[in-house]
């Protein structure tokens, strides 16, 4: 589900709530501000991996990943008297290898930092996805957005094991569309644009 207020700047955040429908990923638009609520997974490179070898070995997957969103995240331990240590994004492209085929199986948010591949785009495009950017760098303060966890699967890969998320007002920007529109493209274009008018 998305809210948006009418009247409002563009800089306004757009409130999400998962599930995460597909039709509600198409109304989002790249550079939109959003804040996320519900329940998201997360996930990095090694829970990926085992995701991708129980679909190969025709296992079901740990969770219905229909209208889902994975937050590429492997956070550090609480401290004590806290939900979640800090849980700040890892780089997107080490997910690029298995995402396409949980984009194909409904997944339809993604949480990272940094370029994704052709491959993924494509998958993007094809069945209606979005990629969102969070801040690197700033784990502490995300955290304070996440209000509950638990480990879902693959408890054997410490701080790597899949988790269910509950997040609040979690803020995040759109930086692939569905339509393939890719803020570090444009913002490269505007930049080549800018120096060009200034020779």
């Amino acid at each position: 589900m998305i809210l948006r207020n009418r009247g409002v700047s563009v800089n306004k955040k757009i409130r999400i709530e998962t599930p995460f429908t597909r039709e509600a990923a198409r109304r989002l638009k790249v550079g939109d501000a959003v804040e996320i609520n519900g329940i998201i997974y997360a996930a990095r490179d090694a829970a990926h991996r085992k995701m991708i070898e129980m679909l190969d070995e025709g296992k079901e997957l740990p969770f219905d990943i229909k209208d889902q969103i994975i937050y590429y995240v492997g956070p550090c331990p609480a401290r004590p008297g806290s939900i979640i240590g800090s849980a700040g994004p890892t780089t997107s492209g080490r997910m690029d290898a298995y995402a396409p085929s949980l984009i194909e199986l409904g997944l339809t948010g993604m949480i990272g930092k940094g370029l994704r591949s052709k491959q993924v785009i494509d998958a993007m495009i094809g069945s209606g996805a979005v990629y969102f950017g969070a801040l690197g760098g700033a784990g502490a303060l995300l955290s304070r957005c996440i209000i509950a966890e638990e480990i879902t699967a693959f408890h054997e890969l410490g701080t790597e094991a899949l988790r269910k998320l509950t997040v609040k007002n979690f803020p995040a920007t759109v930086v692939i569309d569905c339509a393939g529109n890719d803020l570090y493209q444009i913002g490269k274009e505007k930049f080549r644009i800018m120096k060009n008018a200034c020779r």
